[in-house]
C-alpha cells in the first residue's frame, strides 16, 4: 500500500507569534558557486517557503540571488541565517554583513550558530574561518559567554530580523540562558542535529516545555550515520510504498519538529518536501533505532575547554 505523500504545507507558530514552515531547505555544505543557487531555485520552484543558510556556509550571496530570481514574493519566504562564532561581540555588524551578502532588507530568523565565542584576533582574512591556534585548538573565549551574546542579540532591530534563536544548545546551556538576569527574550528556535540515531528526546521535551521550537539539521544522517540504508527504515519504507528519506523526514515532522533536509539535486530537493503520517507502529519502530544501534552524533567540533553538548 502506498502512503499518501503530499508536499508539506504545515507551519508552526513560534513563541513570538511568527509562523515557520515545518520543512525547510538546508544549505550547509552547498559551497560550490552554483550548487546553493540551484538548490534554492529548485526548492522554491517545488513549493518550499523556508530556506536556511549561515554566514559560515559562505553561500549567502547565491542564496539571495536564487530568492530574487525565483519570482516568489519575499514576504512568502522564511529566511534564516546565523551569527558566526568570531562575531559574538558584534551581532548587529555580523547581521548587516549577512543582509548585504543576501541582498535582503531583513531575515525572518537569526540564530546564534554555536554557544561559543572565538577570539577574533586569530582570524585570518575574515571572521568566517574555522580558526585554530598553532597547536590545533580553537581560540575559545572564556571571559565572554553565550549569555553576553544573547544580551546583544535581544537588541537587534526588528526591521532587520523578525525572530531570534539559538543553535547547538544543550539542555544545560538553555537552562543557564533562561535563568540569566539579562535574558528577557526566550529563544524561538533551537536548531540541533537530530535524526533517528540522535533523537534528542530529553532536549526536545525541555524545549517544547519552554515554548522553544526544535529544528533538525542533518536529518538524514551522513556516511557515518547511514540512515537511508538502515534495515528498519527500509522495511517501513517498503511497507508504506515510499522512499527511506520520506520515512525519516516524516518521523521528524510527526514529532512537531522543524526539519531541514539538504540536497543539491533538484529531484531530491522536491522529493524531500513530501511527507506522510506514519502508522503508530512504524513511528515507534523508527523511534527505537537509537536504542538498538546506539546514538551517533555527526557534527561534534572541539571547542575545548567549552563542553559543547554537556
Amino acid at each position: 500500500m502506498s502512503a499518501n505523500l503530499k508536499n508539506s504545507t504545515k507551519t508552526l507558530k513560534l513563541n513570538d507569534g511568527s509562523q515557520i514552515p515545518i520543512v525547510g531547505l538546508g544549505t550547509w555544505q552547498a559551497t560550490d558557486e552554483r550548487d546553493a543557487y540551484n538548490a534554492v531555485r529548485a526548492a522554491l520552484d517545488a513549493g518550499y517557503r523556508h530556506i536556511d543558510t549561515a554566514a559560515i556556509y559562505k553561500n549567502e550571496v547565491q542564496v539571495g540571488e536564487a530568492i530574487r530570481d525565483s519570482g516568489v514574493p519575499r514576504e512568502e519566504i522564511f529566511v534564516t541565517t546565523k551569527l558566526w562564532n568570531a562575531q559574538h561581540h558584534e551581532p548587529e555588524v555580523a547581521l548587516d554583513e549577512s543582509l548585504q551578502r543576501l541582498g535582503l532588507d531583513y531575515v525572518d530568523l537569526y540564530l546564534m550558530h554555536w554557544p561559543v565565542s572565538l577570539d577574533k584576533s586569530y582570524m585570518k582574512e575574515s571572521p568566517l574561518e574555522l580558526m585554530k591556534r598553532p597547536d590545533g585548538t580553537r581560540p575559545v573565549e572564556t571571559d565572554w559567554t553565550f549569555i553576553n551574546t544573547w544580551e546583544l542579540m535581544q537588541k537587534l532591530p526588528k526591521n532587520k530580523v523578525r525572530s531570534i534563536g539559538v543553535s547547538n544548545f544543550s539542555v544545560n546551556n538553555l537552562k543557564d540562558l533562561l535563568k540569566a538576569p539579562t535574558t528577557n527574550v526566550v529563544p524561538t528556535i533551537n536548531q540541533v542535529e537530530l535524526h533517528p540515531l540522535l533523537p534528542q528526546y530529553e532536549l526536545v521535551d525541555y524545549c517544547q516545555q519552554n515554548k522553544i521550537e526544535v529544528e533538525a539539521y542533518s536529518p538524514l544522517g551522513s556516511t557515518s550515520a547511514p540512515l537511508l540504508s538502515e534495515p528498519i527504515v527500509i522495511d517501513v519504507a517498503k511497507k508504506n510504498g515510499v522512499q527511506p528519506a520520506h520515512v525519516v523526514l516524516s518521523w521528524i515532522v510527526q514529532r512537531n519538529i522543524i526539519v531541514l533536509p539538504k540536497s543539491v539535486h533538484a529531484e531530491r530537493v522536491a522529493a524531500n518536501l513530501k511527507t506522510f503520517t506514519l502508522p503508530e507502529e512504524d513511528f515507534d519502530a523508527i523511534g527505537k533505532i537509537s536504542q538498538q544501534r546506539g546514538e551517533r552524533r555527526i557534527n561534534n567540533p572541539n571547542f575545548e575547554p567549552f563542553k559543547t553538548f554537556v
